[in-house]
């Protein structure tokens, strides 16, 4: 069976009417797509070969915590099990600077309305196909440290892809974290809001997919969109982002640190096709030992 007559089963073995899909691209862990269904409605779904995980169900839970607590628009939750996720359909974002400015002002509420007083969320979560740690700690600078880059250390392909005086270069950046990141409080963050996740409503409006959420830095959020593909007129995000919620000095030369989380995510997925190593040596090349 394959991947799509796989997705169009399960809908249909949970009472969706399915009469076709069109597949969509941009994850890395699912097989998903636009279903129409036999009333004429269409929704989105997404599938894994296999069952048991708790994936969809935390990341169905990240939607609605991005939205009730947090206020962001996110897609309405149709069904959500360890095999399905169901979601109402989104469409492609526009080009146009309104989108983005509108999507700048809806992360920035984000951040300021959901505060939190601990750095964390109430269970582990995913990002990609491997856990994002999420153990409640009171200290930003630890919890980045820990839970966020030296995590990554561990895995398999991260473990191959640096010697031992880069890994300590790594860990020497985090010892420094308090001397390159200010204090700030911990706020909810999307967690994994590259641009492939920032999607359109039917309106055209700006909504968020495919959360990692917890409770951590803002610069956290921003150092995705600032590094991952954004196209010249996100320039109006960042703009408008800093309208609610103000940037705090320095913050554009702090992007690559905190970007680092996502950069060793990538090599520990085994999807570094575009130099992911090389731009965490980057990073880390001031931290080596002279």
């Amino acid at each position: 069976m394959g991947d799509i007559d796989l997705l169009i089963r399960r809908l249909r073995d949970v009472g969706f009417a399915v009469a076709s899909v069109t597949p969509t691209t941009g994850g890395m862990v699912a097989v998903s797509g636009l279903a129409g269904l036999e009333d004429g409605r269409t929704i989105f779904a997404k599938t894994m070969p296999g069952s048991g995980s708790d994936l969809f169900p935390i990341e169905a839970e990240g939607l609605r915590a991005l939205t009730e607590l947090g206020g962001a628009s996110t897609p309405e939750v149709l069904l959500s099990s360890p095999d399905l996720l169901v979601l109402e359909a989104m469409r492609p974002r526009g080009p146009d600077a309104d989108f983005w400015e509108a999507a700048g002002r809806m992360l920035a509420e984000v951040h300021v309305t959901a505060v939190g007083e601990r750095f964390g969320w109430h269970h582990d979560g995913w990002l990609g196909r491997l856990r994002q740690e999420n153990t409640w700690t009171e200290d930003g600078h630890e919890f980045f440290a820990r839970h966020r880059i030296l995590r990554w250390l561990a895995e398999p392909l991260v473990e191959a892809a640096f010697d031992g005086a880069e890994r300590a270069a790594l860990e020497r950046l985090c010892a420094a974290l308090p001397e390159i990141v200010p204090v700030c409080p911990p706020v909810l963050n999307h967690g994994d809001l590259w641009t492939g996740n920032l999607v359109a409503t039917a309106s055209g409006g700006p909504t968020f997919i495919d959360p990692a959420v917890s409770y951590t830095w803002a610069e956290s959020d921003l150092s995705m969109v600032w590094s991952a593909n954004r196209p010249p007129v996100s320039e109006r995000f960042f703009a408008a982002y800093g309208e609610i919620a103000p940037l705090v000095d320095g913050w554009q030369q702090r992007m690559p640190v905190f970007h680092l989380r996502e950069v060793l995510s990538v090599i520990a997925h085994g999807d570094d096709d575009w130099g992911a190593a090389a731009a965490v040596r980057k990073v880390i090349a001031p931290f080596g030992r002279r």
